[in-house]
């Protein structure tokens, strides 16, 4: 009985804690259509540092940070909405907007190869796919020997084994991929080193995405579509995989 009690509370309390969230991200929504976005924004930042996230909340953040001219922020937001779900054909559409309205080539937010065969894997679940298809051969396998006389059982295995293997490519791939950050602020500094009184070595165009090379506190050390390697502040330039613990 107290087992019960203790489950019935716990559904409680998830219940309302998602309402909670569900009415937070509604007072977001109508705080950009009544055109505060800075309000708005802060409305959503806090529901993704809270952990929850989805594709709309990005999507409508993006709006938001678009209408107050914020390119860069609404691209980031767009493309970490295509990482939760890369499927999103809208979401899609509007990153080939805005890549086009800051003027950036295709390769300037697509620096990594292998993130893009992770984002393959994710849309079409290939990860299960393969482990399904590794496990029908196994099992094919194990019904051959118990024949001893292997028949039409054996063949199946190995193509199983095949198919699960070719499936399993692409999350292997992307499991190696380096993680990125798109640039959020206009001509945002690079630095010698992790520290604000460093020397500024040059500038990230807003939109870019870049690969994250090391990290240090606040600081992020990435290297840009021309080579150029440095350090930039973690606000300036924010991680696509993984949402913003704070947003300033």
């Amino acid at each position: 009985m107290r087992a019960v009690l203790v489950a019935l509370t716990a559904l409680g309390l998830a219940t309302g804690l998602a309402g909670s969230q569900d009415d937070r991200f509604r007072a977001a929504n109508e705080l950009a259509r009544g055109g505060d976005f800075p309000k708005a924004v802060a409305g959503y930042a806090a529901l993704a540092a809270s952990g929850s996230e989805s594709a709309s909340l990005y999507w409508n953040w993006a709006q938001a940070a678009s209408a107050r001219g914020a390119s860069g922020e609404a691209l980031w937001a767009l493309l970490r909405a295509r990482e939760l779900d890369p499927g999103d054909r809208a979401v899609a559409r509007d990153v080939e907007r805005l890549r086009e309205a800051l003027n950036l080539d295709p390769a300037e937010i697509a620096p990594e190869p292998l993130a893009a065969a992770a984002r393959f894997s994710r849309r079409f679940r290939l990860d299960l796919l393969s482990a399904a298809l590794l496990a029908l051969s196994l099992a094919a396998h194990a019904h051959a020997r118990l024949r001893r006389s292997g028949g039409p059982s054996g063949p199946l295995a190995a193509g199983l084994l095949a198919l699960g293997l070719l499936a399993a490519a692409a999350p292997v791939a992307g499991a190696f991929a380096r993680p990125t950050a798109a640039v959020v602020r206009r001509a945002a500094p690079l630095f010698e080193s992790a520290s604000p009184a460093a020397e500024a070595t040059g500038s990230l165009r807003e939109g870019e995405v870049v690969p994250v090379l090391d990290t240090s506190g606040d600081w992020l050390r990435v290297e840009d579509n021309a080579g150029a390697r440095g350090w930039a502040r973690a606000s300036d330039v924010r991680r696509l995989d993984r949402a913003p613990a704070s947003v300033d």
